[in-house]
């Protein structure tokens, strides 16, 4: 498989680079630019990886060979990774002849042997996509995320949405006429099915990029901005530095200047 692809970070000199400038972006082989940075930097690392199907931008090898070069991008990865820092991985399936491989399952496993811990296996469902005519059709993907230790970032209350019986109280027991939850509103869940740049909803509704999105470009497979933007929000501090070290058109760069 080809690891070329643009990258959220600069080669060589990252200090002086990271220090006067609010993103970089660097087009080089993946794994080679990797290995030139210095380990635990980087507070989130947010991408989805080719998934080994074919496309123009990668060359279809079996499933072994494919999962055995991301396992060398990911132990890089890892090592880069700072000690409060969160892992999100984006993937779909591999297919081949009709059957299907769920990447997160063979993924998981790789990153458990680097000793990381999965704190979500996020669902991320969409409402379009292609038509299966022997199987039922892909309307999800998922995103592991995974964390380095137990002390990590996690800013809640940033991605909190409002709660579906905002007044609602206890009736009994010792809370008898307290607020049964949060005021600023409830945890998201895990599956995610977001409407765009709508956060008002229980479960997030956001459409893959296809046909006349508005964020769409010539990239075949391309990651929206806004299923970023609340790892970003949630896992990030002001100044923390991102890494997509797959970012294709950089949505993950737009998503977090725009935040």
């Amino acid at each position: 498989m080809e690891r070329k692809n643009n990258m959220m970070f600069s080669k060589g000199n990252y200090i002086n680079l990271f220090d006067s400038n609010e993103y970089i972006l660097y087009n080089s082989d993946t794994f080679e630019t990797l290995k030139s940075f210095k380990s635990n930097f980087f507070d989130l690392i947010v991408s989805s990886p080719p998934y080994n199907i074919g496309k123009e931008y990668e060359r279809k090898v079996s499933i072994e060979k494919y999962l055995l070069s991301q396992r060398e991008v990911i132990k890089e990865l890892v090592r880069i990774l700072s000690e409060k820092g969160s892992l999100c991985w984006q993937v779909g399936n591999y297919v081949d002849n009709g059957e299907v491989f769920p990447l997160d399952i063979f993924y998981y496993n790789i990153f458990k042997e680097m000793k990381l811990k999965l704190r979500n296996r996020i669902i991320w469902r969409f409402g379009h996509g292609l038509h299966a005519k022997n199987r039922f059709s892909g309307r999800y993907e998922t995103i592991l995320w995974f964390t380095k230790g137990d002390e990590y970032i996690f800013n809640l209350d940033d991605v909190r949405i409002p709660s579906k019986y905002p007044g609602k109280r206890h009736f009994k027991g010792p809370n008898k006429g307290k607020l049964s939850g949060n005021p600023k509103g409830k945890n998201p869940s895990d599956v995610w099915d977001i409407l765009i740049q709508d956060w008002d909803n229980l479960i997030w509704e956001i459409p893959n990029v296809k046909a006349n999105h508005p964020e769409k470009t010539e990239h075949p497979c391309q990651f929206p901005v806004e299923l970023v933007e609340r790892c970003i929000l949630a896992l990030t501090n002001k100044n923390s530095w991102i890494l997509d070290p797959y970012s294709g058109v950089g949505s993950t760069i737009i998503a977090a200047l725009i935040l």
